[in-house]
Formats: C-alpha cells, structure tokens, sequence
C-alpha cells in the first residue's frame, strides 16, 4: 500500500506547491490524479517518486519510507517507475535498446523477448532498429512506458502519458496498458487532462485545487455526484444552474449540477433557452445557448438554428 501522510512541499519558500496532503492507495489499484494546471498533479508524482526531499510529511510503499535526493545519491524509488513527460530516452540508441536499458544481458534469450513483448505491447515492433531521436513525439511517448516496464516495477507513476500519442493509437494502447497492469497487479498512479484516463481506466479518483487535495473518490461517484462545479468541469462541459427550473426534482440546493447529455430539449418544458451555436461531435450536437445571461451547454442528435427558442427539461 501506498501511504502519503501530511505532505507539503514548496520549491521557493513561502511559495506552497503541496499543502498537507494525505491518501493511502491499495496495491494494484489504478489512480488518476487530476486539477487544473498548476495545480500540483506533476510535482505530486515527482514527491512519489523521490525526486525531491519533502518539506513536511511522510510517504511510505508499504513499510518502507520513500525519501529524496538528501537521502539518496540516485534520486527515485526503486521499486517505482515514472514516466516524465519529456520521455527520458537515450535519443542516440535504438527503441529496442531504450526498452532493454535495465535489463541483465545475462540472460539474451529471456533479454530479447521481454523487449519483444513490451515493443508489441505499445505497438512499435517495426521501429525496433530505430534511434529514438528520429521518433516523433508520440512514439517516444510509447517508448518510455514500454522501457518503464520492462522490470516489472511496483508502482509505475505516469504523467500526462498519452498526450502526444494520436487518437487511433492511444484508445487501443491504453487498453493494452491498463489491461496488463491489471494483470501483473501493478499499482498504477495517472496525472492527466484526460477524462477519459479517469472514468474509464481508473478506480478511484484525485482531485487537487490550489495545492491541496480536495476530493478522493470512486471516479464514476465522483463523475455522477461532484460536490462542486470546479470537480464536474475536470469531466467536461457542466451547467449550474436554479433548482427552481427543474419542479421534477427534489432538490436541496438553490443550484444544481448538470452536465449537457443531462437535458432534453422538451416542447412542454417552461425553461427556454436561446440557441447561439451547435458544435458537431460525431454521435450528437453540442449546443450552446444562453438562458437570461447564464450560458448553457445541452446535447442534441440535430444541429440547432442560431436564434432558435428550445425548451430543456432534466434527464
């Protein structure tokens, strides 16, 4: 288990990256940790790692406390890997020389088909004779998570890890990924942007606001119940608007939450709203359009005329 216990750390004084935070984490549980940006997600996985020496605070894996550089000769915690988001690879060498860094050459046959196994893993067997300097962005992105891998570590800590990798690669690489650590029961620990990194990989959520860790939770409860409008925007486009426009619900707030696949354009409904623009996304319409001065974002299987009058009711 991982256990961070009343972590700050600042990089100037006086200037608070990381405010007490606190959260334990079973092994071979997936984690997503998300925020706006600046908000400490990187510096976190960093403090994990052992790249910095904590200004208060402990974190241990399992019994055994992971400290920093002040500590170490070698900064990182050897039972982890991390993946940066500058990749770290050796730009003069191979792929297949990248991912086999720290593997014995001991063992050539056990040596080469780990690599093997690893290249068809992220998809870059053709590449495997390829220096990485001549790479693009998202295939040294693919590069560096096979070469974490390769020693099978305990905890593989991964920042904004699929950022620069094409859609069409990334849906099938994070199945393959996520899929195989679940397998090998390995601790899994995401910073991203990605929603998708979150409600559809992850077992449990992070939210940081400010430094400070404000919610932990099962990411689909966090998805479905955010306590706040800054949490339901990590997931997208959000409304908050008066509970009074909904009488079909039993509300306890003046305001509720209410994401765009939530309403209904109804003919009967009394809450208009004025169409201003549809953007096309493929299955449906997102469209936004204003209610008094509050814009509102609601889904439609049609484009809208800008200027239309809709009623919206709530799922």
């Amino acid at each position: 288990m991982l256990k961070v216990q009343n972590v700050s750390f600042s990089y100037l004084e006086n200037t608070p990256i990381l405010k007490d935070i606190s959260f334990k984490i079973p092994q071979g549980t997936h984690v997503s940790i998300i925020g706006e940006s600046g908000c400490g997600k990187s510096t976190l996985l960093k403090l994990l790692y052992g790249l910095y020496d904590l200004n208060e605070g402990e974190i241990f894996w399992n019994d055994e406390q992971i400290l920093g550089p002040a500590f170490h000769l070698v900064p990182g915690f050897e039972r982890m890997k991390y993946v940066a988001q500058d990749f770290d690879l050796m730009p003069y060498t191979t792929v297949a020389e990248n991912i086999g860094t720290y593997l014995s050459n001991f063992y050539p046959e056990e040596k080469q088909q780990r690599i093997h196994e690893l290249l068809e893993m992220v998809e870059m067997t053709a590449f495997a004779d390829v220096k990485a300097k001549l790479l693009s962005g998202g295939q040294q992105q693919r590069v560096a998570l096979a070469k974490a891998l390769a020693r099978e570590p305990e905890v593989l800590l991964l920042d904004e890890p699929f950022s620069h990798i094409d859609n069409f690669r990334k849906n099938a690489l994070r199945r393959n990924l996520f899929s195989y650590l679940k397998k090998e029961n390995i601790t899994c620990i995401v910073a991203t942007h990605d929603r998708t990194d979150a409600l559809s990989f992850a077992d449990s959520t992070i939210v940081l606001q400010h430094g400070k860790l404000i919610a932990q939770n099962d990411s689909k409860d966090l998805f479905q119940n955010p306590p706040n409008k800054y949490i339901a925007s990590l997931f997208g486009e959000v409304n908050e608007l008066p509970a009074r426009l909904f009488p079909e619900i039993n509300a306890s707030t003046e305001t509720i939450l209410v994401y765009p696949h939530q309403l209904k354009i109804s003919d009967t409904s009394d809450f208009k709203v004025t169409v201003q623009q549809s953007y096309f996304k493929g299955s449906h319409y997102l469209v936004l359009a204003k209610y008094e001065r509050k814009l509102v974002f609601f889904e439609s299987l049609e484009g809208l005329e800008v200027g239309v009058l809709v009623g919206l009711k709530i799922l």
